[in-house]
């Protein structure tokens, strides 16, 4: 998982509020008891000295959502008087909590998120098609491709007059079409770096602009028999699909480290070894897998300034350490570093996981 879009919330000094809403309303009286929840919530915020203005403004943006009833959960981080961050969640929270600490409390949202990567969707008819494109970032554009070409697009039937000529005419038609879609599926797809690329509608008319998608393109594509890019059943083939990519890229990275550890080379397991390996800026990808650890690091404002011992931060230079969750420091370092995360499922690891990471380099002797 790229951690790049975690880098403006490290932007702001703590203290940090990390507040998981559930505003969902099941019941007569769910607003009032989402309401309740919130004040719960709320409480806890200020037992944990949440600074006036930055409990100000996360109050006010709950207030505004459950005023609205856009969402049935919410996560949000503030500090400094400003809510940094706001995103809806589509369900309720898996575990509704607020904290205050040196630094967000990111990995319940991550976990949630789930690894995303850009992808298309793309539907294809005689006359041409609709591609859909989607981020990483879940951003959406719709691309229609008309064809140039659409008459004839059936071929007439056996027997009638000069049926060679419209057989001929109306194939010479589709391929037009699928050419033109072809070259808009391999622009689309180079722009937004789409990782998967799923190819529906007509088979015939799909086989052609398959057969017009370059081959470097043409290895992320999957096919659907669909028709419409809001079928639910395609959006469900769809869902399908990438939770496989999702469990390949896991996988792969799983036992790249495995690999890289037992040759003694660029891998590290143990939270000291890890910890000091995001000292360093080493860590290609960070490796966790318990989202509950009770593990706790020493942090200073900078994401380097990371140990196991708060002593460790003094000598060099961190004159207050604070203490905060072991996932959250590691996160910060690596996000700053342009590294990843992987959350790595307890069943896929036989001994744990706990707390590794992938290498970039190894540190010199």
């Amino acid at each position: 998982m790229d951690l790049s879009f975690l880098k403006p919330l490290y932007q702001r000094p703590g203290p940090v509020a990390s507040v998981y809403a559930d505003l969902s309303r099941t019941t007569e009286d769910a607003a009032k008891a989402a309401e309740l929840r919130w004040r719960a919530l709320r409480s806890e915020l200020e037992a944990q000295d949440c600074p006036e203005d930055t409990l100000r403004a996360v109050d006010g943006t709950v207030t505004g959502e459950l005023a609205e009833r856009r969402s049935e959960g919410l996560v949000l981080f503030a500090a400094g008087g400003e809510v940094v961050h706001a995103g809806r969640l589509p369900g309720p929270p898996a575990a509704a909590l607020a904290r205050v600490g040196p630094l967000p409390h990111v990995l319940p949202w991550l976990a949630a998120r789930g690894e995303r990567f850009p992808y298309m969707v793309v539907v294809v008819d005689r006359k041409g098609g609709a591609i859909e494109c989607v981020t990483a970032e879940g951003e959406r554009e719709r691309v229609d491709v008309p064809g140039d070409e659409d008459y004839p697009v059936r071929k007439v039937k056996a027997g009638d007059w000069n049926q060679s000529r419209f057989q001929r005419s109306a194939e010479e038609t589709w391929k037009a079409n699928a050419k033109k879609v072809g070259r808009e599926v391999d622009r689309a797809a180079r722009r937004v770096h789409a990782e998967v690329i799923m190819v529906a509608g007509d088979v015939r008319a799909r086989n052609a602009v398959l057969e017009e998608i370059s081959e470097g393109v043409r290895e992320y594509t999957v096919e659907s028999d669909r028709h419409e890019l809001g079928d639910p059943e395609l959006q469900a083939e769809l869902s399908r699909v990438l939770d496989l990519k999702c469990a390949e890229r896991v996988f792969a990275v799983a036992e790249r480290f495995e690999r890289e550890l037992a040759r003694g080379e660029r891998a590290v397991a143990g939270l000291p070894a890890t910890v000091e390996a995001a000292r360093n800026g080493q860590i290609e990808a960070l490796l966790l897998d318990d989202a509950d650890s009770p593990a706790r690091l020493w942090v200073g404002p900078e994401p380097d300034q990371i140990a196991t011992d708060p002593e460790e931060l003094r000598r060099y230079g961190v004159d207050d350490p604070r203490e905060e969750r072991a996932d959250a420091a590691l996160i910060r370092a690596v996000a700053c570093t342009d590294g990843a995360l992987v959350i790595v499922p307890p069943r896929d690891s036989d001994a744990g996981v706990g707390f590794g990471a992938v290498l970039r380099f190894t540190a010199a002797p």
